[in-house]
């Protein structure tokens, strides 16, 4: 079983937009739906501030804190999706950013619930 972060979108989890309200990342990660291809265990779980400077910092210390290294790292579909987009930072720089600080490869999207 796949290890894996998840980082999602603080204004939509604060907001209260349905994440992660409705769970949605979590049941795809344990069903293996939608961009988990197969059940996977969520080690942690980080939101993302804006506008976007500490999402490297705060993921590290997830993982530090975990004392698990997650075999990838989602940007939850909230983030990758939201509407509008996010006025800080494309969810490109984001993956690349998380991607050069920790070395572990950042997938887009969690799910396609809706």
């Amino acid at each position: 079983m796949k290890k894996v972060a998840i980082v999602s979108c603080g204004s939509y989890m604060d907001s209260g937009y349905g994440c992660p309200g409705e769970w949605r990342c979590l049941k795809a990660a344990a069903m293996g739906d939608g961009q988990f291809y197969e059940p996977s265990q969520v080690i942690a779980f980080v939101k993302c501030e804006c506008p976007g400077r500490s999402i490297a910092p705060n993921v590290e210390m997830a993982i530090k804190l975990s004392e698990i290294k997650p075999d990838l790292i989602y940007l939850s579909s909230c983030l990758v999706n939201a509407k509008p987009g996010c006025p800080n930072k494309n969810d490109e720089n984001l993956a690349r950013i998380v991607e050069e600080k920790t070395g572990i490869k950042v997938i887009s999207g969690t799910h396609d619930y809706h």
